[in-house]
């Protein structure tokens, strides 16, 4: 073990994900003179870059794997240290390094994420989909396979399965409908048929130059829309940063197999059991005859078995059940409060219990007293939000200033897409928190475009695009002006009346 060095620092942020990445650099602008410090235990950062304001709330950005070195020549007050945590003492204002190093803080910011939610973390027939090397890991894997089961039902399965091509996709979800985190059922319908239907060409190829730490030549890099936005300090074998958005562009996932989009799915049902080649043969059992005849009585490396009793073989198994958030090892000693979802709390300066120790993005809880149209969502957006306002926060508190909450926290908005669909999420989008006090007024068109805005006492609360449906900023008008919509009825959704003209 190296010999513990001291080094003081005005700012200290660790994680090396969009929320660290940005919080650093908004106080590296503030702080021109002073020196902050990122510690990331992998060897390349995630950037956001190609920024873009939509409208009021709505961001749409890319995220891009970058070497250290590219945030250090552009803010050069910024010194990054590739090194996990191994020790917090938030009282001493200090941490240690499992390098050895030990930085005394004037103010820190963690900013760790998330780590996967395995529902089994020991099986080598088990994969889960986070960072860098395991998106590669898969692509590799599948590159022979001729049939994968998915397990789980958030961003990254949604992807997945949607991206797999020449490879038999058995999807089980625990839930009624695909996607349920981020649509209802009736927009989960709308995109059931895209899962088996031919796949649009792409656009243009990736032009995103990806780095290793290989030496290998720069291809286009895996990008998730799921939140999990940092590396796992302290965690051995977690240390790559999470996926950012279209993480799957610019890498083949095709299988061994001929067919081209091939996908089942399973409802309401979850792990039960998994089995070995030899396990599954000794207990001389069959795979449950399915109403699709998906099952076989074959040899394949595992056998996965569903609490609604069905029994699948196949290659590997994708584990994309979310994830938690990654306090370690800030807990040991320390007097942090923790929130029911495992997450740091933190108020509305983005303070934690610990003194001039603050968190942003998936490793923390937003325990403030929310807007009635905002929720959090650990998603790529809100980690640099978080991140941005967390430096906002840091620089108010060392000035004295006061700051107010952003007003990004006022109204819930994300863009992204799925199954090769342009989406847009705001507040309430699926009426949460609504209870059965709420309305919804739907518009569908196959193939095109599904419209659902959830309204309570003729109010918009949220809404639900999916498609190139141009809605999007006067919908956002709408919901943050709580405008009385009554009038209009089911009007509203007319595709023959231009809204825009009613609400300029």
């Amino acid at each position: 073990m190296a010999a513990t060095t001291a080094k003081r620092s005005k700012f200290v942020v660790v994680g090396g994900g969009i929320a660290g990445v940005t919080c650093a650099e908004q106080l590296a602008s503030q702080f021109p003179s002073d020196e902050v410090v990122l510690l990331t235990a992998a060897p390349l950062i995630k950037a956001v870059t190609n920024f873009r304001q939509v409208s009021k709330t709505l961001e749409d950005f890319d995220v891009e794997e970058q070497p250290s070195s590219v945030l250090e020549e552009k803010y050069p007050n910024v010194k990054v240290i590739q090194s996990a945590v191994k020790e917090l003492q938030a009282k001493e204002h200090k941490l240690q390094t499992e390098s050895g190093e030990e930085f005394h803080y004037e103010k820190l910011c963690l900013c760790s994420g998330g780590r996967p939610k395995l529902f089994t973390w020991d099986n080598p027939h088990v994969l889960g989909i986070r960072d860098t090397d395991s998106a590669q890991e898969f692509q590799k894997r599948l590159s022979k396979a001729k049939r994968i089961v998915v397990v789980g039902n958030g961003g990254i399965a949604l992807e997945l399965v949607y991206e797999v091509e020449g490879c038999e996709v058995i999807w089980a979800v625990k839930d009624k409908a695909i996607g349920n985190t981020f649509f209802d059922a009736g927009a989960a319908q709308f995109l059931i048929p895209s899962l088996n239907a031919d796949k649009p060409e792409r656009a243009l190829p990736c032009k995103r130059t990806r780095y290793t730490t290989e030496g290998a030549a720069p291809t286009c890099p895996p990008s998730t829309d799921r939140g999990a936005c940092n590396q796992s300090p302290g965690l051995a074998g977690e240390l790559g940063s999470a996926l950012g958005p279209d993480w799957h562009e610019g890498i083949e996932l095709r299988g061994a197999q001929e067919v081209s989009h091939r996908v089942h799915v399973e409802y309401q049902c979850e792990v039960q059991k998994v089995y070995t080649r030899e396990e599954f043969t000794q207990s001389r059992q069959s795979p449950q005859p399915s109403s699709e005849p998906l099952t076989d009585t074959g040899l394949w490396p595992v056998y996965i078995q569903l609490t609604n009793g069905k029994i699948y073989g196949c290659d590997f198994i994708v584990s994309a059940t979310g994830v938690t958030p990654n306090t370690e090892p800030f807990l040991h000693g320390n007097n942090f409060a923790v929130a029911e979802d495992s997450g740091l709390r933190v108020d509305d300066h983005m303070r934690t219990s610990e003194p001039d120790v603050y968190a942003a993005g998936d490793v923390c809880t937003a325990c403030w007293e929310p807007s009635p149209l905002w929720q959090q969502m650990r998603l790529w957006t809100q980690a640099r939000q978080m991140g941005w306002f967390a430096a906002r926060c840091m620089a108010a508190d060392v000035l004295d200033e006061p700051i107010e909450l952003d007003f990004c926290f006022e109204l819930f908005s994300h863009i992204t897409k799925f199954f090769s669909y342009k989406v847009v999420l705001l507040g309430k989008f699926n009426a949460q928190g609504l209870g059965q006090d709420h309305e919804l007024l739907v518009r569908c068109t196959k193939g095109q475009e599904y419209v659902k805005v959830v309204l309570r006492e003729g109010r918009m609360m949220g809404a639900v695009l999916i498609g190139d449906t141009d809605l999007e900023e006067t919908f956002e008008n709408l919901i943050l002006n709580q405008m009385d919509l009554s009038a209009y009825g089911e009007e509203l959704l007319n595709p023959n009346i231009d809204i825009e003209d009613y609400f300029d």
